[in-house]
């Protein structure tokens, strides 16, 4: 089992290699950024490859943040899983659904990005706990944690500790457009045509003709 799982990413980082998956996994070049002024229990974001990061600063250059990362499944050595996560180790601790909330530098949070603070303070209806409160119930929760792109990710950690609540802005657009595209009846005129070129493919079986029936129904009903 080990072996396998070794080989696949082996194949998996091979993959990444190819310029098809360069705009994907190249790594932010380092550059100088100008910090803003920061303070302990303060709610930190920046722009990363695919999505907003969020982190809970703890004061003395340290920030407490949810990270995605396939390292420790991989290795118990602390000084190979101390390292900031770069992109890689990230996208396949999202796939293994593995995480951990770390405490880091803020140069190594911000991976080469500007830092917005408190920016979320102007979204959320309720009003923020008190900075020291916020700074301690992020120090109580790091330590490994599982994964869920969409019910347990960086935003809902940092939401949990500076509101009291754990939600997420990003899962809410991702669900949004996921309804939007569910109820544009072109999609099952879409799956349908994908079932049926799969029926002339492989032939007409149980395995394609049940598909090639349900899912373009379910989209209709649904719809």
């Amino acid at each position: 089992m080990l072996d396998s799982l070794t080989l696949l990413f082996e194949k998996f980082f091979l993959f990444s290699n190819f310029n098809i998956f360069k705009s994907l996994w190249q790594e932010e070049p380092e550059r100088a950024v100008k910090w803003p002024v920061l303070r302990r229990g303060d709610l930190l974001e920046v722009q990363r490859t695919l999505f907003i990061h969020y982190g809970i600063y703890l004061g003395d250059n340290r920030v407490a943040h949810l990270m995605p990362d396939i390292m420790p499944v991989l290795t118990n050595n602390k000084q190979l899983i101390k390292p900031v996560v770069t992109n890689k180790r990230l996208i396949l601790g999202c796939i293994y659904r593995n995480a951990s909330i770390r405490v880091d530098s803020v140069e190594d949070f911000a991976y080469g990005a500007q830092i917005m603070v408190n920016d979320m303070d102007m979204k959320m209806k309720c009003q923020p706990l008190v900075s020291e409160e916020v700074a301690r119930r992020a120090e109580k929760l790091v330590g490994d944690i599982p994964y869920s792109l969409l019910w347990n990710n960086c935003e809902h950690f940092v939401t949990r500790c500076r509101y009291g609540t754990p939600v997420s802005q990003q899962t809410e657009k991702f669900c949004d457009c996921l309804k939007t595209i569910i109820r544009d009846q072109r999609s099952v005129a879409l799956t349908a045509g994908i079932g049926v070129m799969y029926i002339l493919c492989f032939g007409l079986a149980p395995s394609t003709t049940l598909p090639t029936i349900l899912i373009p129904f379910i989209l209709w009903m649904a719809g």
